[in-house]
């Protein structure tokens, strides 16, 4: 998690497309979720979240291969405190493995 979260930023995430669309309406914590290819709206009180994403090539690391996808993050409307409650809750909802 992070201390704070600028109203656009981009991450990697160790997941495949699939799986992101079906974590993505329990980490949204009942915002209303608009999903189309490669992308996603979240309604959150008087502003939104924009969600892009693309496959990268999979990380190897010996024999593991693990999936990442790119993930932009766009907020409009929505102040750091806001933004810092909602991502505190899709981050630990995100949270996968050994903690």
């Amino acid at each position: 998690m992070q201390a704070q979260y600028p109203a656009d930023f981009r991450r990697e995430m160790g997941c495949t497309e699939a799986e992101l669309l079906m974590w993505l309406p329990g980490a949204v914590n009942g915002h209303a979720l608009r999903l189309m290819p490669n992308s996603a709206e979240v309604d959150i009180g008087a502003g939104r979240l924009e969600l892009a994403w693309r496959a990268l090539p999979p990380r190897r690391i010996a024999l593991l291969h693990m999936p990442r996808l790119a993930i932009a993050f766009h907020f409009e409307g929505i102040g750091q405190a806001e933004r810092q409650a909602f991502m505190r809750y899709f981050d630990l909802y995100m949270q996968r493995g050994g903690g």
